[in-house]
């Protein structure tokens, strides 16, 4: 039900902070040092895809001094989204409450997160929004500000979802949200996997609300963002609304 005041919402739980890793040995430790002096209750789970660089072998250390940090290690890079449904996964079975989105190189800030948890305490689902008010970004090209606001507004427009941001990747879900989206259904595995958890929350009728958040362009290390990953998510977006329309048209379920 997208009527979040007219529901009563239960405890959040456990907190479960999964950050997705291919390298990023630079910023692994300053990121869930941020996150712990942010939110001393949560857990992090670092989901490595065997980066080459070491970070998997950063992160067992880091785990090693800290009994709130876990290590989920893959076998390879499958993708964004494949490694967060498997940090959903792993979130599940060890009974967390609260399963967050965050990315590793800096441009969620921790500090921000308190501010997500607040809000998912009268919400099935919380986006961290760049583009509504009270939101922005920080060292970005223009070029690159206009890639993120036009896709996000051609995936709004083209999938009829009432969230500005639906891009963005710094959410927190309630565990039942995630149990009620059908994960084992999602396919999508790059940056488009963003847009197709929204899109499933928002078609199940959960209550989504999004934050202003300020996202901060990495300092260290290289983007994974490429053309293969926007085309991906352009091909994406295009077949679920022209599917979504022809299922209207013949009655279809989508």
């Amino acid at each position: 039900m997208n009527d979040g005041e007219q529901r009563t919402f239960g405890p959040l739980g456990r907190v479960l902070v999964i950050i997705p890793t291919y390298n990023e040995a630079e910023n692994i430790q300053p990121i869930v040092q941020r996150v712990r002096n942010s939110v001393p209750e949560a857990h992090v789970l670092i989901a490595d895809d065997n980066s080459p660089d070491g970070t998997g072998k950063l992160a067992d250390e880091l785990a090693l001094t800290d009994d709130q940090v876990h290590v989920l290690h893959r076998k390879g890079k499958e993708g964004l989204g494949a490694a967060y449904l498997a940090g959903f996964r792993w979130g599940i079975a060890h009974d967390y409450g609260v399963l967050v989105e965050m990315d590793a190189d800096g441009s969620h800030q921790p500090e921000e997160l308190p501010r997500l948890l607040t809000a998912l305490k009268g919400a099935d689902l919380v986006l961290g929004s760049r583009w509504i008010a009270g939101g922005r970004v920080v060292n970005w090209p223009k070029s690159r500000e206009f890639l993120s606001r036009g896709g996000s507004t051609y995936s709004r427009l083209m999938l009829d979802v009432p969230i500005r941001d639906v891009t963005g990747g710094y959410r927190a879900f309630r565990r039942e949200t995630l149990e009620g989206l059908g994960m084992d259904e999602v396919a999508s595995a790059g940056y488009c996997f963003q847009v197709d958890l929204a899109w499933r929350a928002v078609k199940a009728g959960f209550h989504v609300v999004e934050v202003p958040i300020t996202f901060v362009e990495r300092q260290r290390g290289d983007s994974k963002m490429s053309r293969a990953i926007v085309a991906e998510a352009l091909w994406r977006v295009t077949a679920w609304g022209v599917g979504a329309r022809a299922g209207k048209v013949t009655g279809r379920k989508q």
